[in-house]
């Protein structure tokens, strides 16, 4: 018995984090099943059809304006040498540092109406004033949005065309296929599975996003879930919503595991990095004017003006209160990178003791919880956490103890486990790619010399993976500092986090007020921009320009 659960205890444990990654979507559906007919006959006829035309609306714009702006800006900085080409290449990835609320409170309160360019327009050019567009407004949504996360299709795509090698393009263009002809027939077709990827995080980033439509009245399934929840008190309300919000998350991920299932994509010219065409004259100063452009109105000016306000409000919002925000911040974010580094460390181990294909398929479903949106996955975990509290209550009053309240419901200890959930990829990948990289010998060796289960991963395998499991701890911090909804529909009473207070103030028009916890939030999102920038490209092969 005991040595078949040793022989077991990889799958075991996969299936047990498994079991709680999946249990808010598994009640959620079931509640989505159970629908009381009064409420989903409200919903049907008043709330569904507005939050489906925005929800599509706006991740059918964001994937567009991000597919040009990133694919455009990856070919012309893969392929085309000007003025200021290096720097671009860095660069422009620094926008994903800034979360999509602050990025939407900035242009609000830029090109609001009582914004300074607004103002600015009414005085000098009167005539303009009437043409000014509506900033809260689906348009102004995606227009932010999309500045906010362009960086993932920047960097898949610059990646598909950095690994393609030359040989591909120089066959086309030897043939009489021009540059133009090249780059549709040859270089995006090659490129596809790694625009494809960054499309793909695109399109779950929008629908999950809560915080920047908030800022813009905008409402799709998020804010109506945050609503039904706040606003009409109906968990239930909220549930039905947030089931279907996981129909289509699951849906998505199914179409992309099948459209995924049969291409092949073989790399025949790595070797050969592709040459650079240096630009002349009209070429050279419109490459570097779309860059600068770009780069300008998705993380300068936004950088900017969140220094000036800043240095306005400090005075008066650096105090006591700050500093409380701060370490409530850094508590939740320490508790949560604790439980998910913990987790993903077992999770690796398990897969790395029992490598079968029902071990890995539990792994894989324990990941599934980052394609969530944080509204579900908090609407989820209440209904989890009330089964649980009625069926302690239930058991202790058999006992003949009464219980004062409900053990779970409103304790701090749901934000960690919801933090894991959610952001137990980010965690895991790194630590399991240093797992990965230790040979089987290191493992028989240290059995001979008597060391194994516990004693074999806290003596051996864990001062291996330490880097890894840096990365992946410095990561899921960062997620953490920035992610809101969770933190906002599950926190108890006072425990506000930098995150949760711009959500406060940008509710109010407070837009200088929110910009010091807003700073917090940019500056510690630098840090995994900055492993990005330098430190993943110090490991590029050296590319030679042609």
């Amino acid at each position: 018995m005991i040595s078949s659960i040793k022989y077991q205890g990889g799958f075991i444990v996969s299936s047990g984090i498994a079991a709680i990654s999946l249990s808010p979507v598994l009640f959620i559906l079931a509640s989505g099943m159970n629908a009381d007919p009064d409420i989903w006959s409200h919903l049907k006829q008043y709330v569904l059809p507005g939050l489906l035309k925005n929800t599509a609306i706006l991740v059918a714009g964001v994937v567009s304006v991000t597919a040009a702006l990133g694919i455009s800006l990856a070919w012309l900085t893969s392929f085309y040498e000007f003025w200021g080409r290096r720097l671009f290449e860095k660069w422009l990835i620094f926008p994903l540092a800034i979360p999509t609320y602050v990025m939407a409170f900035i242009y609000t309160g830029l090109l609001d109406y009582s914004g300074p360019v607004q103002t600015a327009v009414r005085e000098y050019a009167p005539e303009l004033a009437g043409l000014f567009p509506e900033i809260r407004s689906g348009g102004g949504a995606i227009m932010v949005i999309s500045l906010a996360i362009f960086p993932y299709v920047f960097l898949m795509a610059s990646s598909g065309f950095r690994s393609m090698g030359r040989s591909m393009v120089e066959a086309s263009q030897s043939l009489g296929g021009g540059r133009m002809f090249t780059l549709f027939r040859v270089t995006l077709p090659m490129a596809r599975p790694w625009i494809f990827g960054g499309l793909i995080l695109v399109f779950m980033e929008t629908l999950a996003d809560f915080g920047a439509v908030s800022v813009f009245n905008y409402d799709t399934f998020t804010t109506g879930i945050y609503k039904a929840w706040y606003g009409l008190f109906s968990v239930n309300a909220a549930a039905q919503l947030a089931s279907i919000l996981v129909v289509m998350v699951l849906v998505i991920v199914a179409a992309e595991s099948w459209l995924r299932r049969k291409q092949k994509f073989f790399n025949r010219g790595g070797h050969q990095p592709v040459s650079r065409k240096r630009l002349n004259g009209t070429g050279h100063f419109l490459a570097s004017a779309f860059c600068s452009t770009v780069l300008l109105v998705s993380f300068v000016i936004p950088a900017v003006q969140l220094l000036i306000w800043t240095a306005k409000a400090f005075a008066v919002e650096f105090g006591a209160h700050y500093i409380h925000l701060v370490a409530n911040t850094f508590f939740l974010g320490l508790m949560g990178t604790a439980v998910t580094l913990a987790v993903a460390v077992s999770l690796s181990y398990s897969g790395r003791r029992r490598a079968d294909l029902k071990t890995g398929i539990a792994a894989k479903l324990s990941l599934s919880g980052y394609a969530l949106p944080g509204t579900v996955l908090a609407v989820g975990i209440i209904h989890v956490v009330a089964w649980l509290d009625s069926r302690v209550t239930g058991t202790m009053d058999m006992l003949g103890i009464q219980l004062q309240g409900a053990l779970l419901q409103g304790s701090l200890i749901l934000l960690p486990l919801c933090y894991m959930i959610r952001f137990l990829t980010v965690g895991y990948n790194p630590v399991s790619s240093h797992m990965t990289r230790l040979t089987p010998s290191i493992d028989e060796a240290a059995r001979l010399m008597k060391v194994t289960g516990p004693a074999l991963l806290s003596k051996i395998h864990l001062p291996l993976i330490r880097k890894g499991m840096v990365t992946g701890g410095i990561l899921v911090l960062v997620e953490i500092f920035k992610e809101m909804p969770v933190t906002l529909m599950l926190r108890p009473f006072g425990w506000d986090t930098l995150a949760v207070k711009i959500f406060e103030l940008t509710s109010e028009g407070e837009w200088e007020r929110a910009a010091l916890p807003a700073v917090t939030l940019v500056l510690a999102g630098m840090i995994p921009v900055g492993f990005l920038t330098f430190i993943g490209r110090s490991k590029k092969q050296h590319v030679p320009e042609g």
